[in-house]
């Protein structure tokens, strides 16, 4: 009797722990922040995910970091777009997979991150989740280098570097075809 009353106790104490570790974590998560997330608000649902990717106040989780970054990305957030990239690149939360790393880059790229071009340069380099294309990298390496920032003169190092690699013809259209890029998608004043 001693024995079954002894392992009645230990679960009744183990489900109330698991209750109150549970129920402390979604405490740490702000009620009106958790209301503004759910109710579709991009900035907020990037700091929810960044709470569970950071362990800050909740247990560390990646794939609810990941949840929440994709409903703030399918809006077209771009911090959300990169966030989103970084976990399937490194395969945290999500399958490892570089072609939506790249995508998801891409989405990021294309609204004018110069982070993002920067990368997605990198990933055309390698060819990691892309063709292999230096022609490509020329591209988004040029974007990236037109934007005043600590990465910089890296984006204009490496822009240089796979220039050297491409035809005087190729060279020509990727300047045309930045050229256009950008009257397309003229930077703000901060942006330059």
């Amino acid at each position: 009797m001693t024995n079954r009353l002894s392992k009645s106790l230990a679960i009744l104490l183990l489900l109330t722990w698991s209750s109150i570790s549970l129920s402390a974590q979604t405490a740490a998560i702000d009620p009106a922040l958790l209301a503004k997330a759910t109710g579709g608000d991009a900035a907020s649902q990037i700091l929810i995910g960044e709470k569970y990717a950071a362990g800050a106040g909740v247990a560390q989780d990646y794939k609810q970091a990941a949840d929440w970054y994709r409903k703030a990305a399918d809006q077209g957030n771009v911090a959300a777009e990169i966030h989103l990239a970084d976990l399937y690149r490194d395969g945290q939360g999500v399958a490892r997979d570089k072609e939506q790393a790249a995508a998801w880059y891409r989405k990021a790229a294309e609204q004018g991150d110069a982070g993002a071009q920067g990368t997605l340069g990198t990933l055309y380099t390698y060819g990691q989740g892309v063709p292999q294309s230096d022609v490509d990298a020329y591209f988004w390496f040029d974007l990236a280098a037109a934007v005043k920032g600590p990465n910089q003169a890296r984006y204009i190092a490496n822009r240089q570097n796979v220039g050297t690699r491409i035809t005087a013809d190729d060279l020509a259209a990727e300047q045309e075809r930045v050229a256009k890029w950008k009257t397309a998608h003229p930077r703000t004043d901060d942006e330059k």
